[in-house]
Parts: C-alpha cells; sequence; structure tokens
C-alpha cells in the first residue's frame, strides 16, 4: 500500500507539473467525493478514494456451547480505487485495487490452475457513454447479477452479504457489457447484457466457452434518490414509495470452477444456468429487499481418476431483510436466508441457514460507520434429516472511507 501511494503521488505530480509549464494554470480540484483533479485543459481527469473495514467477530462452538470456535480479527477490506475520464468525458475509466489478504480469494486460488495468483485488481475497465441512456463497459468488472452483489461491499447495511450470495453469486469477470434505462410513459426501467469470459477475474487461461447474462430491472414509481436503489437501507428516506423488481438470467459455458466465475477447479468441465429474481422497496426510512436465484447443471458430481470429487452446489436460495432508519441515522435491521441443494448432491453439500438482527450507526452514511450484528447458522443434512452444526456469531466492524 505504501508504495502504491509513493505512485500515485508521483504520478499526479508529474500530470500536475506537466500542465502547469505548458498552460501555466493550476488543476481543479474537488473534495465532494473523494479527491477529484481534473486537468486545466479538461482533457483527464481522476478521483481517488479509499475504504477499510476492521473487523472483529466470535464463533461459539454450537448452541449450547458458547466457547469459541474462531475468533476473527483482522483487516476484512482494504480498497483504493480511481475513476474519471480520457480526452473525452464520454470516455471514462475505472479501477479498484483490494489490498488485504482476506479480499483476494487466497484460498480458491490455491486450488484453481484459472487463477492462482491473489486477486489485488478487483475491476478494470474502459466505459463509453454516448447518451444518457446507454453504457457500453469492456474490461473486468462484476456481472449484472443478483442485487445484493451489485450492491458495494461498502454500501451493506450488515457486514457481509447473505448466504445466498455466497453461495450463487456469479461475481466479477471480463467481457463486454451494455446497460440501457429509458421510461415508458413514466415507467422506468433498466436492461443489462454481458458476454464475458466465465472463467472470473484475473483468469490466467480461458476455454472456449463463454457466459452470457442479462438483466432487466422496472421501477415502477420513478427513480430512487441518489441512486438508492444501490445501496442497503434507506439513507435518503424516499419521500414517496420506491419499488425496483429485478430479474435476470446467466448462461457459462463450459464451466471450469465449482461455481462458474469462482472456486475451485472442477475434474470436468460442466455447463452451468441461474436464474435471478430481487425486489426492492424503500420508503421514509424502512427497507425492504428479498431475492430468490436458483443455479442448475447436468450432473453436478466431478470426479478424477482416484476418486476425488468437486462438486457444483445446484440448489435453491431465498433471502429477505428488512430495516428502519431513526432521524438520528441508527438503524435496525434483520435479515433471514435458506440455501437448499437439489436431491442429486443432498448427501455431498448442507442446506444451510442464516438469521440475525443488526445494529448501524451513521456517522457519514456508508463512508463512514459502526457496525454490530449477532447472527445464528444451521447447516443440515438433509439425506439423513440430521443437523451438521448450528452455532452464532457475534460481529463488530468498523468501516471509514472517503
Amino acid at each position: 500500500m505504501r508504495t502504491t501511494i509513493i505512485i500515485l503521488t508521483l504520478l499526479l505530480s508529474c500530470l500536475t507539473g506537466t500542465h502547469a509549464q505548458v498552460t501555466d494554470k493550476s488543476p481543479q480540484l474537488n473534495f465532494s467525493n473523494g479527491l477529484g483533479i481534473v486537468t486545466p485543459d479538461s482533457t483527464f481527469s481522476v478521483n481517488f478514494r479509499f475504504r477499510t473495514q476492521l473487523r472483529a467477530s466470535y464463533n461459539t462452538n454450537s448452541t449450547s456451547d458458547f466457547s469459541a470456535s474462531e475468533i476473527e480479527a483482522r483487516v476484512r477490506r482494504l480498497r483504493l480505487r480511481m475513476e474519471g475520464f480520457v480526452v473525452n468525458p464520454k470516455f471514462n475509466y475505472y479501477i479498484q485495487l483490494s489490498f488485504s489478504r482476506g479480499d483476494m480469494d487466497w484460498v480458491d486460488n490455491d486450488n484453481s490452475a484459472v487463477n492462482s495468483s491473489p486477486n489485488v485488481v478487483r475491476d478494470a475497465v474502459f466505459i463509453y457513454k454516448p447518451n444518457s441512456h446507454l453504457t457500453f463497459t469492456f474490461g473486468q468488472t462484476k456481472l449484472p447479477g443478483n442485487r445484493q452483489r451489485v450492491v458495494s461491499s461498502g454500501d451493506l447495511q450488515f457486514a457481509d452479504r447473505s448466504i445466498v450470495n455466497s453461495t450463487f453469486n456469479i461475481d466479477r469477470d471480463f467481457g463486454l457489457q451494455c446497460s440501457y434505462q429509458n421510461n415508458i410513459s413514466g415507467l422506468n426501467y433498466v436492461v443489462k447484457g454481458a458476454v464475458s469470459s466465465g472463467e472470473g477475474r484475473n483468469s490466467v487461461l480461458s476455454d472456449a466457452g463463454l457466459a452470457y447474462t442479462g438483466r432487466v430491472e422496472i421501477l415502477p414509481f420513478g427513480k430512487f434518490t441518489n441512486k438508492g436503489d444501490y445501496f442497503e437501507g434507506d439513507l435518503e428516506r424516499e419521500k414517496t414509495p420506491k419499488l425496483s423488481i429485478a430479474g435476470g438470467y446467466h448462461y457459462n459455458e463450459s464451466a471450469q470452477r465449482t461455481a462458474g466465475t469462482l472456486g475451485k477447479d472442477l475434474y470436468e468441465k460442466r455447463n452451468l444456468s441461474a436464474v435471478i429474481v430481487d425486489v426492492l422497496f424503500k420508503y421514509q426510512g424502512f427497507a425492504l429487499s428479498a431475492e430468490y436465484v436458483t443455479r442448475d447443471t447436468k450432473s453436478p458430481i466431478t470426479v478424477n481418476s482416484t476418486g476425488g470429487e468437486r462438486i457444483i452446489y445446484a440448489g435453491v436460495g431465498n433471502m429477505a431483510q428488512m430495516s428502519y432508519l431513526f432521524k438520528n441515522n441508527f438503524e435496525i435491521a434483520a435479515r433471514y436466508a435458506i440455501v437448499k441443494p437439489y436431491s442429486s448432491i443432498n448427501m455431498e453439500e448442507p442446506q444451510k441457514q442464516e438469521m440475525g438482527i443488526g445494529v448501524t450507526k451513521y456517522m457519514r452514511k456508508h463512508r463512514v460507520k459502526f457496525q454490530g450484528q449477532l447472527f445464528y447458522y444451521k447447516n443440515d443434512n438433509l439425506a439423513t434429516n440430521s443437523t451438521i452444526n448450528d452455532y452464532f456469531n457475534a460481529l463488530f466492524q468498523v468501516e471509514i472511507g472517503i
């Protein structure tokens, strides 16, 4: 991180110095949303932002034994992002880097030939906006998947996304995306599509199979205030009811990993498909969101020559969470989620459940906040109708950023 800061400082110094010699003017500075700089001739801009999540949590051995099975104390995320335009305001870029070990997918990388290095690069895209309705994106970034995944991890009302997301999300990939937004007789809608490699972020190799993703969002009561459909909690305290209903489909041809863009390497390639439906409602501090996600594939169990197995979690997930934000920016929230495997893998993969409550004190909306939560987790073997384990998790997190 220190090296990165030094490089960025030198870059800014060179940029500022070069244009000062040519135009004898200083670049324009903006501090409204991070640190923004625009060159005097308005041919280049960059906006710097950072954020970090400092976390401590405690897992019990079971619901009857409160002694510790695991204590987590770490920097969960440390991100640096840069965005702006080049040459023309229609030509934009977005770069996001991660620096904490817990944010680099080390566990999966240890078992993958597709991605064998730490994932420092989260996003790196070129964005073309020919008009206010249409946007083209080329590079590595999030696919248009379930709403909770495309919401930034810095804009969550709990410390982590749900088990539905962690099991079924389609994550980031490299490819071409297109987004179109407009309205018909006052009915706002957004249509998104993507064609990508299907191997996930920072892949070192790819096969001939591609991934295809589509998503449609309908906003019958108009747009949310300040893009409030892409952050959790009603921090804008919507003056009129706002609703977004969305559905999507993802198909990954010849996937090489257990979750398509994520996971360990499969012993045989598989075609994966996913269906996504989600809804979001906000009004006067109250927020309600829900998701339904399925993943399916033919023959989800792959086997190597020694009998080892790599399994695709084929099944169904449901999640619902609600919250209320008081006028002093103190929020209470609750969540329930369940993930159920199909019968073809219920001997190998568990049914997972989580339910919990959380409290958040927003100091500067999602940029500076204090979060505490208590969750109950349960894993069941549906084939034997038995409980594998159940336990509690208590967590405290501080998030700070610009």
